[in-house]
């Protein structure tokens, strides 16, 4: 395993409501040096999560929602936030309730996720929740999410879809799919 490389120094170079841009000085065990630029959380965060909502043994649940990073409308997994004093799993059902108008009876955490290692700390818990029920909680979305459905032989399709971009929605499909087919619960 390689020597992480010298902190030289770090500084808050910009900073929003959701983001700060931190700039950060490396020394690596060559001795070269070089400036690197992260996006940090806001330092409130409690970290978020992502669901695999199963509604049956080959359908996951997908939603559709504004995105601004993309200035369009995408498709995805239930995803969002983890507030004070809730864990990993409570989030999840409370956020696929919001999002999805579904709870689930079983939730096991599947792993962690990051988006983009390189340049963002941000990381997400993904969450494969099974034995749904209807319940719906109000949440913080600007507009109702439309809920759709894909099938976890067709993921292969599912990327070629100009609504699905999100990678990490991708790998944890790809994840859950894995884990079903391990136990039985899914013949591929």
């Amino acid at each position: 395993m390689q020597q992480k490389p010298t902190v030289l120094s770090r500084e808050i170079v910009a900073s929003s409501r959701l983001f700060r841009v931190e700039e950060v000085q490396l020394r690596f065990s060559n001795g070269v040096e070089r400036t690197y630029e992260r996006l940090v959380g806001s330092g409130s965060g409690y970290g978020a999560v992502m669901i695999v909502a199963m509604l049956d043994a080959d359908h996951a649940v997908l939603i559709e929602e504004y995105c601004g990073g993309t200035d369009q409308y995408e498709l995805s997994l239930p995803k969002g936030l983890i507030e004070p004093g809730e864990d990993v799993l409570a989030a999840a059902n409370r956020e696929l309730k919001e999002e999805a108008g579904y709870g689930a009876r079983t939730l096991v955490h599947l792993t962690e996720l990051s988006l983009s290692p390189g340049y963002m700390s941000q990381k997400i818990q993904v969450v494969l929740a099974t034995d749904l029920y209807e319940e719906t909680l109000p949440g913080d979305e600007p507009e109702p999410m439309r809920v759709d459905k894909v099938n976890l032989r067709e993921l292969s399709a599912l990327v070629q879809n100009p609504q699905f971009t999100e990678g990490r929605a991708l790998a944890a499909l790809y994840l859950a799919r894995d884990l079903l087919a391990e136990r039985g619960d899914f013949l591929p």
